[in-house]
């Protein structure tokens, strides 16, 4: 089965231009799925290490994603069996054999509204440094600022080069983001001003034209670090926990929101695909005004 999940990866980076995290995921669940079957064989006596996929059922895959909601949650189950889909449509589409997974359905996705600070804490995080005026301090600072002005997921943030960035028209043009789609957001002169601010501290060892987000030897940073940066700063900022890189991403939809702007909008500059997903943070800021309500009138 190991050459077959190495033949439906390649195949998905080539016919769908899926971006590398993409790929990367899809190889991570099936590699997954077939551990699951190794070791359920094994109990059963088997040690063959070998895998047929001809030979998976329905029962096989419906076995697996039971497992999987004992401790998974319901987006992490949907992920992996549209994994597994995705996989025997390969088979079927390039070899003729009839997928198994065909007639089993995901379960349903659990309405969880996305965690988002005020905007008032949002400032705080951004404005608390315990190393003012230093080239981390100020890199963390153009972190935080990028990140809630342009909407970014952390993924498009760290791939950011300084010619993405269009500073006399305050626009940045997020390259290949999720679905392998670029797009062009705007950027606020807070933010424009910490980049530059990091700009002139940079290492000597860091390309100009090259990443704008490194460490202090000059490499392009990494999404972890980017999540303990913000750990970091939210522990200072006494909000330890509450969001991680990506509700960033929601507190700027939702106080964008807030302030009038369209869904529409909204949805270009987040790259979503659908406006159903964008339309989530209506409900958020509807429970914003019903809070204020509940606060504010005295017959609430």
């Amino acid at each position: 089965m190991v050459a077959d999940i190495e033949a439906f990866v390649a195949a998905l980076g080539k016919a769908s231009r899926a971006s590398d995290n993409t790929v990367a995921s899809y190889r991570r669940d099936l590699v997954g799925f077939r551990n699951f079957l190794l070791e359920r064989r094994k109990k059963a006596g088997n040690d063959d290490e070998r895998v047929d996929p001809g030979s998976i059922t329905a029962d096989h895959i419906r076995a697996y994603l039971a497992m999987l909601m004992k401790t998974a949650s319901r987006a992490t189950v949907q992920r992996r069996l549209s994994a597994i889909k995705a996989f025997f449509r390969y088979r079927e589409a390039s070899i003729g054999a009839l997928s198994p997974a065909r007639a089993i359905r995901s379960p349903k996705s659990e309405r969880r509204l996305p965690r988002v600070l005020a905007s008032e804490d949002v400032e705080r995080v951004i404005e608390t440094d315990e190393r003012p005026g230093s080239p981390a301090g100020l890199r963390d600072r153009a972190i935080m600022e990028t990140l809630y002005s342009a909407g970014l997921r952390v993924s498009e943030l760290v791939c950011l080069d300084w010619s993405d960035i269009d500073e006399e028209l305050g626009m940045v043009r997020v390259r290949a983001g999720k679905g392998n789609k670029d797009r062009i957001v705007p950027i606020g002169e807070p933010a424009l001003d910490a980049l530059r601010a990091w700009r002139d501290v940079m290492p000597d060892k860091a390309d100009r034209a090259g990443a704008v987000i490194t460490n202090l030897r000059g490499a392009r940073l990494t999404t972890r670090s980017v999540e303990k940066i913000l750990a970091r700063r939210l522990e200072l900022a006494g909000r330890g926990g509450q969001i991680t890189p990506h509700g960033l991403r929601h507190c700027f939809a939702t106080h964008m929101l807030s302030n009038g702007a369209d869904l529409r909008s909204i949805q270009e500059m987040l790259g979503h695909a659908s406006l159903a997903t964008t339309q989530r943070y209506t409900h958020v800021s509807v429970n914003h005004l019903k809070e204020v309500y509940k606060r504010a009138h005295p017959r609430a």
